[in-house]
């Protein structure tokens, strides 16, 4: 065996395959009281390289959650159903609804301004371990 297909499956074996039930859903606790999360398995499968859950909301966002990043190599946001609106530091506003996505860098600054009263969407990081940190908003 050569040395890149041993790398392979040295890697593999790190990684399991995971399964996640809509039956049986694994809520975790997240970063918004006010969001429900649901962990698909994808943390514990990759051993924490990535990270895929389900958030969703019945009430919408009452207020802004204010000024923040991600402490990540990178987010990425898939609407379900709903929509969501963030403004980003160079003013731009983005609105968001069933079927659009977003890739944000990790540490980019953003703001969750509005959603819809109810709204899912798929959430993937990477790595699974994402800090949230609170930042002061753009001088504009």
């Amino acid at each position: 065996m050569n040395s890149q297909v041993a790398l392979v499956a040295e890697k593999d074996e790190e990684q399991k395959y995971a399964v996640a039930r809509k039956s049986a859903p694994n809520v975790v606790k997240g970063r918004r009281s006010f969001f429900e999360y649901v962990d698909l398995g994808v943390t514990d499968g990759s051993k924490g390289k990535m990270r895929v859950q389900k958030t969703s909301a019945t009430n919408g966002l009452s207020k802004p959650t204010g000024w923040h990043y991600h402490k990540c190599e990178g987010q990425f946001v898939y609407m379900l159903d709903g929509w969501l609106e963030l403004e980003f530091s160079d003013g731009e506003t983005i609105h968001l609804e069933e079927g659009d996505s977003v890739y944000i860098p990790g540490f980019m600054p953003h703001n969750e301004i509005r959603t819809s009263d109810a709204f899912e969407l798929l959430e993937f990081s990477v790595p699974a371990e994402m800090g949230t940190e609170s930042c002061d908003p753009p001088a504009n």
